[in-house]
């Protein structure tokens, strides 16, 4: 029963190894989107930028504008190809950690598909219903249990060497050569052993002692571990309901810049505003943007997060 128990604790181990994997590659892939994404946007500001530059750049030829609005122009143009570098520095390495996962030694480029919803559904509201789930599916917490069955019983075992055993002995036959007293062929018999275990050196208490106590270990060790699942769950469920909230605050966000930039340029335009007015409604748009796609593909993640928590 032990034996068996043991290879229960090696089968749910193994589980939560293939858990653990699919995990980090959820993250990986998630973070790899974010990085697409991210590079997207940059590309976007740079050609933006680099628009608005070349125009401000004709209209300063023409005296038309300042070559202080040049300058501003040109150093917006210039954080922006920044932007880029370091955006397709974390493309790389995203995706560098996404070949590591999955076990590839070349620098293979895939083309991810992103398939998120565009209307994100929320998060379950009730943290304790998952706390439960997680109880009854983590593999992790079924491979400590499993060990510890394992661990009861060897020391049941253990005990059950300090109690008397008694074996039994029969036997039976026929004797076709015997004395003319014995009118029957057949014989039988039958004996019986009594063992009292004494004089051992205390060797079979001192082995139940340890098999106690390795089990009481391993008792503490499923109680500690549902003590990290509960706060595990209860956080990450926190988690993704806060990345859910937050992809509506960043969406909001995202159109008041856009709006806020269309005005801003339509003003420079008219000549009712500088260059500066102009720059910062760029930069806040831009950084909305990167906020929109992080908050987006964190979501994601927090959900993969809190699905693993639960052992789904």
């Amino acid at each position: 029963m032990s034996a068996q128990a043991q290879a229960k604790a090696q089968l749910q181990a193994q589980r939560a190894t293939t858990a653990d994997i699919m995990l980090a590659v959820d993250q990986a892939f998630y973070n790899a989107l974010a990085s697409q994404a991210v590079l997207k946007v940059a590309e976007q500001t740079v050609a933006a930028r680099q628009a608005t530059a070349d125009e401000i750049s004709a209209l300063a030829a023409s005296k038309l504008r300042s070559s202080l609005d040049l300058s501003f122009a040109n150093v917006e143009l210039s954080q922006a190809k920044l932007l880029l570098l370091d955006a397709q520095n974390a493309e790389q390495n995203s995706m560098a950690n996404l070949n590591a996962l999955l076990g590839s030694e070349n620098d293979e480029r895939y083309t991810l598909t992103d398939q998120t919803p565009v209307s994100a559904q929320p998060p379950p509201e009730q943290i304790e219903p998952l706390v439960n789930m997680a109880f009854g599916s983590r593999p992790d917490l079924a491979a400590l249990n499993e060990s510890y069955n394992a661990a009861n019983q060897f020391s049941r075992a253990e005990h059950a060497l300090s109690r008397p055993t008694v074996s039994a002995l029969a036997t039976a036959g026929g004797t076709p050569v015997r004395p003319d007293q014995i009118t029957s062929s057949w014989y039988g018999a039958v004996g019986a052993n009594v063992s009292i275990p004494i004089f051992n050196g205390f060797l079979y208490s001192a082995r139940a002692r340890e098999a106690d106590l390795r089990a009481t270990a391993a008792q503490e060790e499923v109680r500690h571990l549902r003590d990290l699942i509960a706060r595990d769950v209860r956080t990450s469920a926190l988690s993704a309901h806060a990345s859910f909230h937050l992809i509506d605050v960043t969406k909001q966000l995202l159109d008041q810049s856009n709006l806020a930039l269309d005005l801003a340029q339509t003003r420079y335009k008219l000549g009712l505003s500088g260059i500066v007015e102009l720059s910062q409604a760029q930069l806040a748009q831009t950084q909305a943007e990167i906020a929109y796609a992080n908050a987006r593909y964190a979501y994601q993640a927090a959900l993969a997060i809190l699905s693993f928590q639960t052992g789904q």
